[in-house]
């Protein structure tokens, strides 16, 4: 089992620069947030991960949710991974890993491993799938079940 938050644990704060801007996490309070953590840009997998959502855009605005991506390249890096790409989820420069190593998105040697976390308006961990090996990653479709999961907002 992963280290970090649980299902049912209240999401750790933090505050990392994107390409969107700055994010902290206590701003999105209200909203339902989706944490994309991936191992890195331009690599095999999270390059097919992050075109499946820009390719599923309509799908992606229905989500109703805050999504970002969390890996440990800069800023310079995450911009040319969306331009090269035409991406449409901000990404947040995780640099050093201390983010995915709170969030138990970590692993020795390796990095940032691909996991999502779905956290409901009140900061709570609603759902959490961490993919053992990163060779697979969770869609539209599998980011909107996770979402029907969460109770009804008030």
């Amino acid at each position: 089992m992963a280290k970090g938050p649980q299902v049912g644990d209240k999401a750790p704060d933090f505050e990392l620069e994107g390409t969107g801007g700055r994010f902290r996490l206590s701003e999105h309070r209200g909203e339902r947030v989706i944490l994309l953590f991936y191992p890195g840009d331009n690599t095999p997998v999270c390059t097919r991960q992050f075109c499946s959502y820009r390719d599923s855009a309509e799908g992606m605005e229905a989500l109703d949710a805050t999504v970002v991506g969390i890996s440990a390249q800069d800023i310079e890096s995450h911009e040319a991974f969306i331009g090269k790409h035409g991406l449409n989820v901000p990404l947040l420069a995780d640099i050093g890993g201390r983010v995915a190593k709170t969030y138990g998105a970590h692993a020795p040697v390796i990095g940032t491993r691909r996991a999502v976390l779905v956290i409901d308006e009140d900061g709570v961990v609603r759902h959490r799938h961490d993919h053992l090996l990163g060779l697979d990653y969770q869609g539209v479709d599998e980011l909107r079940s996770a979402l029907e999961t969460l109770p009804a907002r008030a």
